[in-house]
């Protein structure tokens, strides 16, 4: 099994910039070059640099969320401002969480690794935690040595 922790988190809240994605919640390939398109249109266009603005730290969220049925992913930031772009904030509970560590040489390499870990591995093998919905992120936290890191957080409840 993929290593993970537990962790209690305090709620927080991201303000976020999002796509609600098409593809059919099992098409991976076409999931991934949505969320490819939407990053590289959100860097390109400066939407990117606007929400790094207004972060309180240099933490950046990609969210994954179903919102009125719709699968919505969002590049946030922690902050307590808001930006006309903005199109969601997002809640996250106060509760544990699934934390799973990851580091690779691209954002985008990182947040697939991440999420495969997550919900490839970890939460199909975790017996003790379920996760029943809500909001989920990939934390990209910082760069090491030219390698990024950071971590997937779930929110999970006891079995």
């Amino acid at each position: 099994m993929a290593n993970y922790t537990l962790e209690e988190k305090e709620s927080f809240t991201v303000l976020g910039i999002g796509v609600e994605l098409k593809s059919d919640y099992t098409d991976y390939a076409g999931i991934n070059k949505e969320k490819s398109d939407f990053w590289e249109s959100i860097k390109q266009d400066g939407t990117l640099d606007k929400l790094k603005a207004v972060a309180a730290n240099e933490y950046i969220f990609v969210v994954n969320e179903a919102v009125n049925n719709k699968m919505m992913h969002y590049a946030g930031v922690l902050s307590d401002v808001t930006l006309p772009e903005a199109t969601r904030v997002i809640q996250f509970p106060k509760g544990e969480y699934v934390v799973v560590k990851g580091e690779a040489n691209t954002a985008d390499e990182l947040n697939h690794l991440l999420t495969g870990t997550a919900f490839g591995q970890v939460l199909p093998e975790a017996t003790n935690v379920a996760y029943v919905g809500g909001p989920n992120t990939a934390v990209q936290m910082g760069e090491r040595d030219g390698v990024l890191f950071g971590e997937m957080w779930i929110p999970v409840v006891r079995k």
